[in-house]
């Protein structure tokens, strides 16, 4: 039996509610945890690097912000059409659209490209290839960065929700940018912005 190093084994993070305002991306390997919280009433959507893995519940959504900042700010307009993205450790923010590029003038608003913040850019498109919902490749197609796939309806329920965000192991180190750009891109579909 061949042994692998965590390292190059994929990020897999588990969307506990597949909600875009609150959920909990927890890695199956126990490297790296999430929380998304948009409390009622509020247009900022936090994104929290946790230390410790969130409660496996599902009937509840996470239980509050807990200490420490978050990574990524979303603020949304009243309205929810897309408002500021905040990286509060550069102390930079930029509005979403500027953030998210339509690739071309009259394209779709579902394919959309990023600049990271290891100074590369990177392009989300919606359906693009089959089984995954969302997929994030470098911005000239030439590699796979991640892709988030829903459960299929057809799929029981176990103890996993059965949805994923799958970041590749050389994009590792863009995790907090990839887990926002796609929030935002899913924002973008369920209000058809």
């Amino acid at each position: 039996m061949q042994m692998h190093s965590l390292k190059t084994i994929p990020i897999t993070l588990e969307d506990r509610t597949a909600a875009i305002t609150n959920t909990d991306f927890d890695d199956m390997y126990d490297r790296v945890f999430y929380q998304v919280v948009r409390n009622p009433g509020d247009t900022i959507t936090r994104i929290y690097e946790m230390h410790v893995r969130a409660s496996r519940s599902r009937h509840h959504a996470p239980q509050g912000p807990t200490k420490g900042e978050p990574v990524i700010l979303l603020q949304f307009q009243p309205d929810e059409t897309l408002g500021t993205i905040t990286f509060p450790k550069t102390r930079t923010s930029m509005p979403m659209n500027q953030f998210l590029k339509k690739i071309s003038f009259f394209g779709s608003s579902l394919m959309r490209k990023f600049v990271a913040s290891d100074g590369r850019e990177y392009k989300w498109s919606y359906r693009s290839l089959q089984e995954q919902e969302w997929t994030c490749s470098t911005a000239d197609d030439s590699y796979l960065v991640a892709h988030y796939d829903l459960k299929p309806p057809e799929m029981p329920i176990y103890d996993v929700s059965g949805n994923k965000l799958i970041i590749y192991p050389h994009f590792a180190h863009i995790t907090p940018d990839i887990l926002a750009s796609l929030l935002i891109m899913r924002h973008i579909s369920q209000y058809n912005l």
